[in-house]
C-alpha cells in the first residue's frame, strides 16, 4: 500500500478520506469525528493558552501567601523556559514515533502540574509545579498544529489554523477577567484546579476519536541533540531573563552565561548536521521559505509580546489606570486579532493565497506600532484604543499564517519538527522581545522622571529638598505604578512622573518598531508556492522510496525537491508546482 492511501486510512476516523496517492482527489471536509478531534485539539489549546494569562492577576496574592516576592517574575519564567525547549524535542518525537500519545502524554502531564500548583505550599514548590505545566504546554502548542497538519491539506488548513489562533485571543481576554473574579472569590488555588474539567474532556475527545497513522519511523533519537540544545537554550534564556535586571546585561554573570550558551549551541548546531534523524533539520532552516517564515515568526512576536506585556504598562504608569482595570485594557487588540484571524483563514482556504495577507499584516503592524509611538501623557484611551485595534489587526493577518507557508513546503514525515521549529523561534521571540523590552523600559524610566521633576518650578523643587520631602529615583520609579505610593507623593509630582513614565514608553515602542520592519521586509521575499489540495499526492508517494534512501545516507532528498519548486515557483504552471513541491 503507498504512503499515501495507508495514511488516508488511518486518518479516515479523522478526516474526510483522501484518495489514493494515485488519484488523488480534493478534500471534502472534516466528518463528525474529524470535527470531534478538532474540539479536543481546541480545547487543549485553551487549557494551555489559558494558564499563561489566568493567573497574572492573582500574583501579587500568591507571593504574599508563599513568600518569594525577590523571586516573583520565576512563577511565569519557569514554564516558559520548560516549554521552550520541550517544543523541538517533542516536535520531533512526534514525526518518529506518532502524535497521539505524545498529545495525550503532554495533556495528562499539563493537569499533573496543575494539580501540584493548585496544592503548592511553598514559593520554589509553585515554581517546579509551573515547570511541569510548561513541560505539557510544550507538547500541547505545537502537536496541535501538526495534528492538523496531518489531517487536513494545506488549501483547506487556514480557516482551521485561523480558529486555532483565535484561541490565543480569547484566552487573553478571558483569563486576566476570568482570574482576578476567580481569585477574589474563590481562591487563587482555583485558577489551576478550574481548566482540569475542559482538559479531561480534551483527553476523551482524543484518546477516542485520533486515529492517526501508527507507522513508526523508528529512526534513533537525537540524545546528543537533546543533552546540548536543553542546557544552551536554558542558560540562553535566563541570562537573556536576568539581563538588565537582576544583574547588568555587562556583568561577569550575564557574559559568561551567554558564552556557555554559545559554546553548548555551537555543539548543537554541529551535531545536527552529522546525525541521521536531528532534532532540528538544518536542511530545513536553509530552506528559504522556512527560513524566511521561522525568521519573521520570530519578529512578529517581539512586536506582539512587546504590545501584550507593556500597553497594560503604559495604561496604569501613563493613563492612571487602575491594575485591576489594566488586565482588561487589551480587549479591543484581542477582539481585534481574533476576528482577523479568523477571517483570513477563511480567505485563504477559499483563494489559495496568503503572501498578500503575510505583507499586508506587516504593514498594518508596523501602522499600529507607530500610532503606538506617538503616544504621550494627555492622550485619551480612544486613542490607545485605535493602535490596539490596528496592532491586533496585523497580528491576526499573519501570525498563524506563517505555521501554514512552513506546513505546505516540507514533506509529510517532517511535519512536526518543522511546525516546532516555527513554534520555538516564536516562543524565543517573545521571551527575548519581553527582556529587551524591559530593559529599555528601566534604563529609559529614571532618566526620564528625573528630567520632568527637575523642569518643575523653583518653589517646588525647594519643598522638595525639605526634611522629609526628598524621594530618591527608586522610590519614584516604584511609585508610578503603585497608586497608593503615588497618593503618598506631594500631588505636583504626579503630571511629571507619568509624563517621564510616558517618554519611557515612547522609546519601549520605537524599540519594536525595527522588529516589525524586519518581519515586513522578510514578508516580501516568500514566495507563493500554491496550497496543495490533498495531503499526499503522487509524486510525493513515488518519491517516498528514494526519499528514505537518501534519509538513511544523511541526504536530503525531499528538502532539495521542494526548494527546486520554490525557485520554480515564477515560472511553472500551479498543477505542476504542487507536485513538484509535494516531492
Amino acid at each position: 500500500m503507498s504512503t499515501s492511501s495507508t495514511t488516508a486510512a488511518a486518518t479516515g476516523s479523522a478526516a474526510a478520506t483522501p484518495a489514493s496517492a494515485s488519484d488523488p482527489q480534493a478534500f471534502t471536509g472534516l466528518d463528525r469525528q474529524g470535527k470531534l478531534v478538532f474540539v479536543g485539539l481546541m480545547l487543549g489549546m485553551f487549557v494551555a493558552s489559558m494558564s499563561q494569562t489566568i493567573v497574572g492577576p492573582a500574583m501579587p496574592r500568591i507571593v504574599a501567601e508563599l513568600g518569594g516576592v525577590e523571586h516573583y517574575s520565576w512563577i511565569a519564567t519557569a514554564a516558559m523556559l520548560v516549554s521552550a525547549v520541550a517544543v523541538p524535542i517533542v516536535g520531533k518525537l512526534s514525526d518518529l514515533y506518532g502524535r497521539r500519545w505524545f498529545y495525550l502524554g503532554g495533556l495528562a502531564v499539563f493537569m499533573i502540574g496543575s494539580i501540584l500548583a493548585g496544592m503548592a505550599q511553598g514559593f520554589w514548590f509553585l515554581v517546579f509545579a509551573r515547570a511541569v505545566q510548561g513541560l505539557g504546554m510544550g507538547t500541547l502548542m505545537p502537536l496541535s498544529q501538526t495534528i492538523i497538519g496531518d489531517i487536513i491539506p494545506p488549501r483547506q488548513r487556514g480557516k482551521y489554523q485561523g480558529m486555532m489562533g483565535a484561541v490565543f485571543g480569547v484566552s487573553s481576554v478571558v483569563g486576566p477577567l476570568l482570574g482576578g473574579t476567580i481569585t477574589d472569590n474563590f481562591g487563587w488555588r482555583w485558577l489551576f484546579y478550574l481548566m482540569l474539567p475542559v482538559g479531561v474532556v480534551a483527553f476523551a475527545f482524543i484518546l477516542r476519536f485520533l486515529h492517526l497513522s501508527t507507522e513508526n519511523q523508528h529512526g534513533k533519537v537525537d540524545i546528543l541533540g537533546m543533552l546540548t540544545l536543553t542546557p544552551g537554550m536554558v542558560i540562553a534564556l535566563l541570562a537573556t531573563t536576568w539581563g538588565g535586571g537582576d544583574y547588568a546585561w555587562s556583568s561577569p554573570v550575564i557574559i559568561g552565561m551567554y558564552a556557555v550558551a554559545a559554546l553548548f549551541l555551537t555543539a548543537f548546531v554541529i551535531i545536527e548536521t552529522k546525525v541521521a534523524e536531528p532534532l532540528l533539520p538544518m536542511h530545513l532552516l536553509l530552506r528559504p521559505i522556512v527560513a524566511l517564515s521561522v525568521a519573521a515568526s520570530f519578529a512578529i512576536a517581539v512586536a506582539m509580546f512587546g504590545a501584550i506585556i507593556y500597553i497594560p504598562v503604559y495604561a496604569q504608569g501613563v493613563m492612571g489606570v487602575s491594575a485591576t482595570n489594566s488586565g482588561a485594557i487589551l480587549i479591543p487588540l484581542s477582539v481585534a486579532m481574533i476576528a482577523t484571524s479568523i477571517l483570513v483563514g477563511l480567505l485563504i482556504s477559499k483563494t489559495g493565497h496568503y503572501k498578500g495577507f503575510l505583507v499586508l499584516g506587516g504593514v498594518v503592524l508596523v501602522a499600529g506600532y507607530w500610532l503606538l509611538s506617538r503616544m504621550q501623557y494627555g492622550d485619551s484611551q480612544l486613542e490607545l484604543t485605535v493602535a490596539m485595534i490596528v496592532i491586533g489587526l496585523g497580528i491576526g493577518l499573519s501570525m498563524q499564517v506563517y505555521t501554514l507557508v512552513v506546513q505546505n513546503v516540507v514533506a509529510q514525515r517532517e511535519l512536526g519538527v518543522a511546525t516546532a521549529a516555527i513554534q520555538f523561534f516564536r516562543n524565543i521571540g517573545s521571551t527575548i522581545g519581553t527582556a529587551v523590552l524591559g530593559t529599555v523600559m528601566t534604563s529609559q524610566m529614571g532618566t526620564a522622571i528625573a528630567a520632568q521633576i527637575e523642569s518643575l518650578p523653583a518653589e517646588q523643587l525647594a519643598a522638595l529638598q525639605q526634611p522629609g520631602g526628598d524621594l530618591d529615583s527608586s522610590g519614584l520609579e516604584a511609585a508610578v505604578l503603585d497608586p497608593a505610593a503615588l497618593e503618598q507623593l506631594p500631588s505636583f509630582l504626579v503630571a511629571p512622573i507619568r509624563m517621564g513614565m510616558g517618554e519611557a514608553m515612547h522609546v519601549v515602542f520605537l524599540t519594536a518598531v525595527p522588529f516589525v520592519l524586519i518581519a515586513l521586509v522578510l514578508s516580501l521575499f516568500i514566495k507563493q508556492v500554491p496550497l496543495r489540495e490533498t495531503l499526499h499526492t503522487a509524486d510525493e508517494a513515488a518519491a517516498q522510496p528514494s526519499a528514505e534512501a537518501s534519509a538513511e545516507l544523511g541526504g536530503t532528498g525531499e528538502g532539495e525537491a521542494i526548494d527546486r519548486a520554490e525557485d520554480r515557483s515564477g515560472t511553472e504552471s500551479d498543477g505542476d508546482l504542487v507536485r513538484s513541491a509535494d516531492r
